[in-house]
Parts: C-alpha cells; structure tokens; sequence
C-alpha cells in the first residue's frame, strides 16, 4: 500500500524500559484513534489509508469487534478491487492490441498490467499474513472463524485470477481449502439465513465458476444456499432480514 498523508497512530508517550508492559490504556488510545481514523479514511474514500489503519487494529493482539472485523474487510475489498477491476481494464485492451497486430501498444498494456498486479499481490500479502498470523488464532466466536477462513480463502482466490501457472494453482488450491474450513464450520454453527453463510456460499461459487471452472458445482452450491434460506425466512428476525 501507498504511504498515507498521516500515518496509523502509535502513541508519542515515552517508551517503556526494556522488559516493562506497555500500560493498557495507552494501548487503547492507539487502537481508539486508528479506528477513527479509518473511519475518516472510509468517509473520504481514501481506502488504502484505511487498511492501513486497521492493520495497525489487526496487529494490536486483542480479538477485533464486529465493528473493527467490517471496517477491515470494506477497507481492504475496496483497496484490492479497485484494482481488480483495473486490470481487467488493462488486460482487456492487451488483447484488442493483440487481436489488431499493435504488438508494441499491446506489450506497454503488458508492463502496466505487471505494475497492477505487483500492487494486488502486495496487498493480498498483506492482509493473508495478517489473518494467517494473527486473526485466525484470536478468533472465539464461531462466526469471526468462518468470516476470517471467508475472507482468507478470498484473496487467495484473488491471487488466482491474475497469477499463473503454479503460482495459480497454488492459489486456487489454498483458495479451496480456506472455503472448504469455513463452510464446514459455517454449516455446524450458523443458522442458513446468516448474511455470513450467505456470503461464504455466493463467494465459494464464483471461485468454483470462475477459478475451478466448476459451472454445474458452482450453481449447485449457490441454488442450495437459496433455497435452504428462502425456506427459513418465516423464521428470521426482522433485523437479520435487512441484513
């Protein structure tokens, strides 16, 4: 990620000796303030900047809220998939030029596209190495372990679009395994109407349709999770309705 016009907060207060615990609420004054600031970051559109902070969050040690777990993942889809959707741009015109004969056009759109790409492994690497060394261990609840195994198995999924060859396939293949946990954990401890379950089943199967090119699974999975929701809807709690 680019560097931020105002850095994630850490406290100006002097640093304790060696050996001495840092006082708690100092620690919280740090986390209390990159929050906020993420919030601003968000309001601004500046979403970079915002993942930025809520790293900062992540790193902290202690198990994020719902509220600190939502502004993590919007600020890092929106940083990745702003990119995303750049290199499709991008590789989409390599191929015009290709199909024209402008071979020089279509090897500048080539390096651009490497440049977009060096961007989105940067930050996929950021936050896979976040959740796998951090988030993943602290999570209690059973509904933070299916939305961080989600959320892994995403930017692995992410990877898989743009890489090739081996790196692909180790990608898709991580990919799948972080879905397969959540879904499990997902089918033993979420109700069927869960936005999080919902949101696992749509993600699992465009992996499955646009990665494992798994058209008739892929739709299975997806009719599945419809139906087996539509039939609890009677059921659902008008705020988890909304949802």
């Amino acid at each position: 990620l680019k560097p931020s016009c105002f850095k994630p907060f850490r406290s100006q207060a002097q640093e304790p000796s060696s050996g001495a615990r840092r006082p708690r609420a100092v620690k919280m004054a740090d986390r209390d303030k990159n929050v906020y600031f993420a919030k601003l970051a968000e309001q601004a559109e500046r979403y970079d900047e915002m993942a930025e902070f809520m790293m900062q969050v992540g790193k902290d040690g202690a198990e994020l809220s719902v509220e600190e777990r939502n502004l993590l993942s919007v600020a890092y889809k929106n940083a990745v998939g702003s990119r995303r959707a750049a290199w499709r741009i991008i590789t989409s015109v390599e191929q015009k030029e290709k199909s024209k004969g402008n071979n020089e056009n279509a090897t500048w759109a080539r390096e651009f596209c490497g440049k977009v790409e060096k961007e989105l492994q940067k930050i996929c690497d950021d936050i896979l190495s976040l959740l796998g060394d951090t988030l993943i261990a602290k999570a209690e609840s059973e509904e933070s372990k299916v939305f961080y195994q989600k959320m892994k198995a995403d930017y692995h999924r992410y990877i898989a679009e743009f890489a090739e060859g081996t790196k692909k396939t180790e990608a898709a293949e991580l990919a799948r395994q972080a879905y397969g946990e959540a879904k499990k954990v997902a089918e033993k401890s979420l109700a069927v109407t869960h936005p999080i379950r919902l949101g696992l089943a749509l993600n699992y199967s465009v992996f499955q349709y646009e990665v494992l090119q798994e058209p008739d699974e892929a739709c299975k999975m997806a009719r599945t999770a419809f139906e087996d929701a539509i039939a609890e809807l009677d059921n659902v709690a008008e705020d988890s309705y909304k949802d």
